[in-house]
């Protein structure tokens, strides 16, 4: 079986405006993603990072190229692909159990027995009962991951997931979803746009110009976890992936202007 969890080759992605004009969106996109891996993607708005992230999922097939699952062609979503949007998504009539259950009955033993996991495994203990307006917004971004992780999913997809959260709550469930990654070893993507996430979380980061999207830079994070943000190693690499990451603004800033 191949090492490969996923081995992506998309040489074009194309939009198309409401006024008929084209436009490149992504552009030569060539990754293979080892099992287990942890993938971390930044670049600059606009860059096709989440457009990248759903044609992994198969919620968009319009594109020239394929995506290899387990060596299975990406053709439409499926149970294994879990994928987690900025907004969590919950539904609000349901508790927290019942949200992370889905369309599976918690009368099945072996799903009750599963989300009582999962409910440990983000550290929501307590709260199996609650709804979601009871719930902080990093509670809920945790009742997510846990339900993107109820069937076990090959790869696990995170569109910046933690961006609205202040720092503390972004910091905690960085930490989370690491313990998960650490325990699980699923093979996660997660788009950012905070440096110091990508360094702190992958065990690669991947640099994205700005439209079309292309891989500026792929960049290998080979420090041990778990990482401390302060130390000279981290901030090191830190300075290498914002020295890519300024150089893509600066490019854009170029061809923005003509010059």
């Amino acid at each position: 079986m191949s090492v490969y969890a996923l081995d992506i080759d998309l040489p074009h992605k194309w939009f198309q405006t409401p006024q008929g004009t084209r436009i490149e969106a992504l552009h030569n996109i060539q990754l293979k993603i080892k099992q287990g891996e942890f993938i971390t993607v930044i670049g600059p708005s606009g860059c096709g990072k989440s457009t990248l992230l759903k044609i992994i999922a198969g919620l968009d097939t319009d594109h020239q190229g394929t995506v290899l699952l387990e060596q299975t062609q990406v053709v439409q979503p499926g149970i294994d692909k879990g994928f987690i949007f900025q907004e969590h998504r919950l539904f609000p009539w349901l508790t927290v159990e019942k949200n992370i259950a889905a369309d599976l009955s918690l009368k099945d033993p072996d799903v009750r027995r599963r989300v009582a996991e999962l409910i440990e495994l983000v550290k929501l203990q307590g709260f199996e009962k609650a709804y979601p307006r009871e719930l902080s917004g990093g509670m809920s971004q945790r009742v997510a991951i846990a339900r993107a992780l109820l069937r076990n999913p090959k790869v696990l997809l995170l569109d910046e997931p933690f961006g609205a959260l202040d720092a503390f709550t972004r910091s905690h469930l960085q930490e989370v979803a690491l313990n998960i990654w650490e325990q699980n070893r699923t093979t996660m993507i997660l788009v950012t746009h905070d440096i110091d996430e990508a360094v702190f979380l992958a065990t690669r980061v991947v640099v994205m110009n700005a439209r079309p999207g292309t891989i500026r830079k792929i960049v290998p994070v080979d420090l041990p976890y778990p990482r401390k943000k302060a130390s000279s190693s981290f901030l090191e690499l830190r300075k290498l992936v914002l020295s890519e990451f300024e150089r893509v603004e600066e490019l854009e800033l170029i061809d923005s202007s003509g010059i």
